[in-house]
């Protein structure tokens, strides 16, 4: 029992070494932790370690996202984190997914990323309308899900960790009504990149799709639905504006940013 004691202690002092040494960036991120967050972290980090050492690669602030994602429980966070390292090497085995495994998603033109908000979390546009069953499949679209995520976290400037989304339903019918899709984007969202959503807009909506979101809707976790806010067309650029710049905004919301498609993001 001792020696057990011994080895954990070693593990969280190593782990406090790395933290140590982390870079400026990785500094400043940081220090919006708690002390009761850096402990969990630091204990959350000498246990994955123990079960995958591929654990080691990461940085302290993934490790705080899971952490966060199960209110600091360090162990429904430990499994969360295990089950995605052990997903991402089953999915994403070459660390990327090519544009090539995803052409007749990308054809769509069915995600858009420009600009940042006013706290510098970038800006996607996703139109609904433009999304159908393909022939890949559920898990064509969870590839094009990965590869947009991977996107939007490539695009996060220092110290920045999550994106501000605008779900556009404008035009949206049956044709776009893949409900199996929407589930598997929404699991991927919530299991494998926890705390990266900041907000979702949600604009255009028809009454048709509504009915569609109260099947998606009891699938959606507690902190996930906090973040989602329907826009009234009316109040569509007033609202926008309250997170976004103008200079920043969307041009085809009365912005200034034209979007550009997020492959070429």
């Amino acid at each position: 029992m001792e020696a057990d004691r011994s080895a954990l202690d070693s593990k969280q002092d190593k782990a406090q070494e790395q933290q140590e040494a982390a870079t400026p960036q990785h500094d400043t991120a940081l220090k919006y932790s708690s002390q009761p967050e850096l402990t969990k972290i630091r204990l959350m980090r000498a246990f994955v370690e123990t079960r995958d050492p591929s654990s080691k690669e990461v940085d302290d602030l993934m490790i705080r996202r899971f952490l966060r994602a199960r209110d600091l429980d360090v162990e429904k966070a430990s499994a969360m984190f295990l089950k995605y390292l052990k997903w991402k090497r089953s999915f994403v085995p070459n660390g990327y997914i090519s544009p090539s495994e995803i052409a007749e998603d990308i054809a769509h033109g069915k995600m858009f990323v420009q600009g940042v908000d006013k706290k510098g979390r970038p800006i996607t546009v996703a139109f609904a309308a433009k999304h159908f069953q393909n022939k890949n499949g559920v898990d064509g679209f969870k590839r094009y899900v990965v590869f947009a995520l991977e996107k939007l976290c490539s695009r996060m400037p220092p110290g920045e960790e999550k994106f501000l989304a605008i779900a556009d339903i404008k035009g949206w019918g049956y044709a776009n009504s893949d409900i199996r899709g929407y589930l598997a984007s929404l699991t991927i969202l919530q299991d494998y990149y926890p705390e990266r959503l900041g907000k979702l807009f949600v604009v255009h909506a028809p009454y048709l799709f509504m009915k569609v979101w109260k099947i998606i809707y009891p699938f959606i976790d507690e902190n996930t639905k906090k973040k989602i806010v329907f826009v009234e067309n009316k109040n569509l650029k007033a609202t926008l504006l309250e997170e976004i710049d103008e200079t920043q905004l969307p041009d085809i919301y009365g912005g200034q940013m034209p979007l550009v498609p997020i492959q070429d993001s």
